[in-house]
């Protein structure tokens, strides 16, 4: 009897990985979308024939989808759980990507107008915004409080991983095979993101029976809804705040080292992966980091103060350069631009390092049964950030050019700073209590009871 409940102990301990790994996948797959279609900006604007204000609109398309679903998203996985939540949003953003495969690519007889693009990308970040909380559910349930910062990590370095993926192969794809190729890879990622959900995602062994006793004892208040919570809400813009100048990367960043810096494809698009590989690697340290020390908000501080410090010396860097008349007739990879893509890389990792910790701190402020209502309100302030940057950016650079977009960013990263104070009580102190006070009765470890 003893054997067999440290076989099912053990069973349980390897599967959380595959229940992260599906995690990474799903996220990965809508990343690869959501960052990766930007990165094709430049191949947008010529193929579709628009100017780059309507090119920002668009863009700003997928960030409205996902605002706008969200919430709702994270609400019904709460009541539905994760399992049947991530199955019905990939799949149907499948569908929506192999709907655009078909019917809004750019072709020598037609080019599909504004609108038809515009309503594409928005149904993409309507139902691909069902990924963020669902997958994000299932790792708090799935692993213990020591260990929900670097799991939530490396969940969260999905999106710059996918991002990275869409970055390398979607520009290549537009420009040698067309829109059509760009839409079907996306739509075969969230294909196989579906096969592994099926696969593998399901509620942890003991959860069911926890949440019976726990609805018919009341042993356990359920927590209050996070959306009449103070500190949640506050959190949420803190993450909004610092997701303006990540955006402003992911978004325009081949814009401008086009446009300005007149560096080429490849160097842009090594710019571009060497933010998501970075942003990757932060956030995995720091997840394992945090929860060692339970410094989660002096962490995220400290990533808002440096965040600021590298875009005001970007856009005084850019400002410099302009007056000097430096771009007029720069070759590409020149001292100046190296300069540059230096700087823009490492204001992009500043700025996307952090995504794990905060998401974890949401979520343990949350409480139980409320995990996926917060992670839906912390990810719908982050792409609220994915829809306001690229719409605003093109009105700033037109009226007033890179330097004032860069010093613009680096004003969003200091309202960040005050949203991620210190909380009331230690984060990994209310994680243990909470996995504490839903072990049953001669369970020992708490990891169990996640």
């Amino acid at each position: 009897m003893r054997n067999a409940k440290g076989n099912t102990k053990a069973r349980g301990a390897s599967h959380r990985w595959k229940v992260l790994g599906v995690g990474v996948a799903a996220n990965a797959s809508f990343a690869a979308a959501f960052s990766g279609i930007p990165a094709t900006a430049v191949w947008i604007r010529s193929d579709y024939r628009i100017d780059t204000g309507t090119l920002g609109l668009l863009l700003g398309m997928l960030g409205l989808g996902i605002v706008m679903s969200e919430l709702p998203w994270g609400m019904l996985t709460d009541r539905w759980g994760d399992r049947r939540v991530l199955l019905t949003g990939l799949g149907s953003t499948a569908a929506a990507l192999i709907a655009m495969t078909a019917w809004c690519v750019p072709q020598v007889a037609h080019v599909p107008g504004a609108h038809a693009l515009g309503a594409g990308f928005l149904a993409i970040g309507l139902l691909g915004g069902s990924v963020n909380g669902s997958s994000g559910r299932a790792v708090m349930a799935w692993f213990g409080p020591g260990e929900r910062g670097l799991a939530m990590s490396i969940r969260q370095t999905a999106v710059p991983a996918g991002a990275g993926i869409g970055a390398v192969m979607l520009p290549a794809l537009a420009a040698h095979a067309g829109f059509a190729w760009v839409y079907g890879t996306l739509a075969a990622l969230c294909v196989l993101s579906v096969i592994l959900t099926i696969a593998w995602v399901r509620e942890p062994e003991g959860a069911a029976s926890r949440e019976t006793a726990r609805a018919g004892q009341h042993e356990v208040p359920r927590a209050h809804s996070p959306l009449r919570r103070v500190q949640v809400w506050r959190m949420v813009a803190g993450i909004a705040a610092l997701c303006m100048p990540q955006v402003a990367v992911i978004s325009f960043a081949s814009v401008f080292l086009h446009d300005f810096g007149h560096a080429g494809s490849a160097a842009t698009g090594a710019a571009l992966v060497a933010v998501q590989f970075g942003a990757a690697c932060m956030r995995v340290w720091s997840g394992r980091w945090t929860d060692r020390r339970g410094n989660r908000n002096a962490y995220l501080r400290a990533c808002a103060a440096l965040s600021v410090a590298l875009f005001v010396l970007l856009a005084a860097t850019t400002a410099w350069f302009a007056h000097a008349g430096r771009f007029v007739h720069a070759l590409p990879l020149d001292g100046a631009c190296i300069v540059l893509i230096a700087l823009l890389v490492l204001g992009g990792i500043a700025a996307s390092a952090w995504h794990g910790v905060a998401f974890t701190e949401l979520a343990t402020l949350a409480g139980e049964g409320r995990v996926g209502t917060a992670l839906a309100m912390g990810n719908t302030g982050a792409f609220l950030a994915f829809w306001l940057a690229p719409s605003a950016i093109p009105m700033l650079l037109s009226a007033s050019g890179w330097p004032a977009v860069w010093f613009a960013a680096a004003a969003c990263a200091a309202l960040a700073w005050p949203a991620f104070a210190r909380a009331s009580y230690p984060s990994d102190a209310v994680s243990q209590s909470v996995a504490l006070s839903h072990k049953p009765k001669g369970q020992a470890s708490p990891r169990a009871a996640a």
